[in-house]
């Protein structure tokens, strides 16, 4: 846990041409610098360094950020690590808060546990080329299946022999703790036993390794046929390891990812292996699990794109489908390969080189949307119900997809194979929208396209990575360093949050009690407090997730004489967050040398000034500008609120309720009354319908 304090020392140390020319070659260009983006292949220069703002932006992919974020981009990062690199890069003594007594055993035990699979990782691999049966038994197993020499030492894969204890013993002479064994779930205890015994017995294993390559879990596949005994073990849950949480082979993909800015996913170890050896290494397996959310933002951290790749089961494939209704959700882009029948991924890769594959793939890579339109085709024409409910299959997972000119495409594209009126799929997606659809209400396929439910329920990712105890701190073991998709803030609030993200801590005069009958009439309050008070005071609900949180944050940021609204945005651990607080505080626009000598009449002003710094607004001016958009804000609460009320008025002259009618009504006048008003101060802005 790195302390606040420290925080703050790295984070004001670290400037972004500094950090930025440790990658790239950086030349000057009036305020700022220019250089080649290090994050997409860049002919023409288009990543821009600003000192004064301590941000980096490419103009071209989008990447950029803090220093702290593009350390973490750039070296492939999490939070903490990247301040870590920071503090080493400029001298900064790390300073730990001292942890609890229960924390340092918790510590401790992950460390020890840590320290046993890398013995166990090795005895594994010891196993498989030093002794007779490993040899014999699965050294040949390997050979078999195409697998390499140099790709069994690549993927660490091992064997465990046949004897009941034969790990347990050997660990236990060298030290290890029996809590230990079984804690990780190598070894199993039984209340009718004395001893221990091995959980992988006569298996060849397969190492999972975190993002960063720490082994937490293995997997491992029985060589003999046994009756009532499963094909394919996996270490149990335990405080180092959570299958919902690990990819396989995502530690020796994570590059290759990044730099392709695709990720194929895949179900098997061997799938995994295969295509590796065939050279394709940007692809990583679910090990047979569904897909959850947070192995889901674990790809997203390098890549929005991904290729599923399916063999030729049609029924496998459509018991599968549900599963990619999550990534949708996330934001990611889904397509879809079949390979041919009777191949997999791993059989595929090994008959085929790796141009070969890619060339397969370009071919036959279809979208999620369309290939899950043309594979319930057939269904549809047989059968007219059937047809009614697999297309409001096919709506459900166009409405989880969070971008609107996105989901407007897969509309048109659906009506026009469907042979449906346009306007009538879109308005059942923005009812389902309107619903509040997610991964988990999408409505199913009857039996005949089964879709059963995952055997792990999706478990969101902690939002940020600071602690609410004490100090504030920055855990450094789990966030993310890609934008988790929440909804982005409407064309409505964009400008006002802008505000608050540059001159949240500005002061505003109060011109009236803020809802509090202690606070004397014309005080002063930051410009974030002062936007939450007069929302709240109004009964207005804003509608995006990310603006209530940064607003909310801002808000009891700004209670401390410390705060600093770019700074704390900038630099947030919920790289969300610190993703929209970039684009807001990006000029994507910016005026020419020549424009900005004739406005200050100085040759020299236009190179060494930047006329859009903190001081862009007076306080009187400011306080106008902040009026403005909450008028802006409120009139677009209004216009949502006015459209809800007319369709409950239909539903209830529907259903025939007089008094539901006459109360709705009521409603409506009231609402029009407030919609006139804002339209009358917001004098010449345009009121939409």
């Amino acid at each position: 846990m790195i302390d606040d304090l420290t925080r703050e020392r790295i984070l004001d140390a670290a400037k972004i041409e500094e950090v930025v020319s440790d990658y790239v070659s950086l030349r000057k260009r009036g305020v700022n610098y220019l250089g080649l983006c290090p994050f997409h292949s860049d002919r023409n220069p288009s990543f821009s360094v600003s000192p004064s703002k301590n941000l980096c932006k490419c103009f071209s992919c989008g990447e950029g950020g803090s220093p702290v974020h593009f350390i973490m981009k750039i070296e492939q990062l999490s939070y903490g690590d990247a301040l870590r690199h920071l503090a080493r890069k400029y001298g900064i003594e790390i300073q730990e808060r001292e942890l609890s007594d229960e924390e340092k055993k918790l510590k401790s035990d992950r460390e020890s546990m840590f320290i046993l699979n890398e013995f166990a990782n090795e005895f594994f691999k010891n196993s498989l080329h030093n002794t007779i049966e490993g040899q014999t038994v699965a050294l040949s197993y390997f050979r078999h299946r195409g697998i390499r020499p140099e790709t069994m030492q690549k993927f660490q894969l091992g064997y465990a022999p046949e004897e009941r204890s034969a790990l347990s013993d050997e660990a236990l002479r060298k030290g290890f703790k029996t809590e230990y064994l079984v804690g990780t779930g190598l070894s199993l205890q039984y209340e009718d036993s004395k001893g221990l015994h091995d959980r992988f017995r006569g298996r060849v294993i397969f190492p999972i390794q975190t993002v960063s390559g720490k082994v937490v879990g293995f997997g491992g596949r029985i060589m003999a046929k046994k009756d009532k005994v499963a094909k394919y073990v996996n270490s149990p849950e335990s405080i180092i390891y959570s299958k919902s949480r690990e990819l396989y082979g995502l530690f020796l993909a994570k590059k290759e990812i990044a730099r392709k800015d695709k990720c194929f996913l895949v179900e098997g170890y061997t799938d995994v292996i295969s295509m590796h050896q065939s050279g394709i290494e940007n692809v990583v397996s679910s090990s047979g699990t569904a897909l959850t959310l947070q192995q889901i933002n674990q790809i997203h951290r390098f890549t929005s794109n991904i290729t599923v790749l399916y063999d030729g089961d049609a029924a496998g494939i459509k018991a599968a489908l549900r599963g990619i209704n999550l990534l949708l959700e996330q934001g990611l882009h889904v397509k879809v390969v079949l390979l041919p029948d009777g191949e997999d991924p791993d059989s595929f890769a090994r008959n085929h080189t790796a141009a070969e594959f890619e060339e397969y793939i370009e071919k036959h890579e279809t979208d999620f949307i369309r290939f899950k339109t043309q594979l319930f085709l057939e269904d549809m024409m047989r059968d007219p119900i059937r047809r009614a409910q697999l297309i409001t299959d096919i709506i459900g997972s166009i409405a989880l997809i969070p971008d609107d000119i996105t989901r407007r495409v897969y509309v048109q594209e659906t009506c026009q194979t469907l042979s449906m009126d346009e306007q009538l799929l879109a308005r059942e997606v923005q009812k389902m929208r309107l619903r509040g659809t997610s991964y988990s209400s999408v409505p199913t396929a009857p039996p005949s396209v089964t879709t059963p439910t995952p055997d792990t329920t999706p478990v969101n990712l902690p939002q940020s990575a600071t602690g609410e105890t004490g100090d504030r701190m920055v855990e450094v073991e789990t966030p993310t360093s890609q934008p988790r998709q929440l909804s982005y803030p409407t064309i409505y609030e964009e400008e006002l949050l802008r505000l608050i993200v540059t001159y949240g801590e500005r002061k505003l005069a109060t011109h009236h009690p803020a809802g509090s009958e202690t606070e004397t009439p014309h005080s002063t309050v930051a410009l974030a407090y002062y936007v939450k008070a007069d929302l709240s005071a109004d009964g207005v609900d804003i509608g995006s997730d990310i603006f209530k949180q940064m607003l909310n944050e801002a808000a009891e940021q700004s209670a401390s004489g410390d705060f600093t609204a770019t700074k704390y945005f900038s630099n947030h651990p919920d790289m969300h967050v610190s993703h929209i607080a970039h684009e807001l505080l990006t000029d994507h626009y910016t005026l020419s040398n020549i424009y900005r000598r004739s406005e200050s009449n100085d040759p020299k002003e236009g190179q060494n000034t930047d006329k859009r710094g903190k001081d862009k607004y007076s306080d009187e001016e400011l306080q106008m500008r902040v009026e403005r958009e909450l008028l802006t804000v409120k009139n677009a609460f209004v216009q949502t609120q006015l459209h809800k009320l007319k369709q409950e008025l239909v539903q209830a002259e529907r259903s025939g309720e007089i008094e539901l009618q006459l109360e709705i009504m009521n409603e409506l006048r009231d609402m029009n009354e407030l919609k006139s008003e804002l339209a009358r101060r917001l004098g010449d802005r345009t009121v939409l319908p």
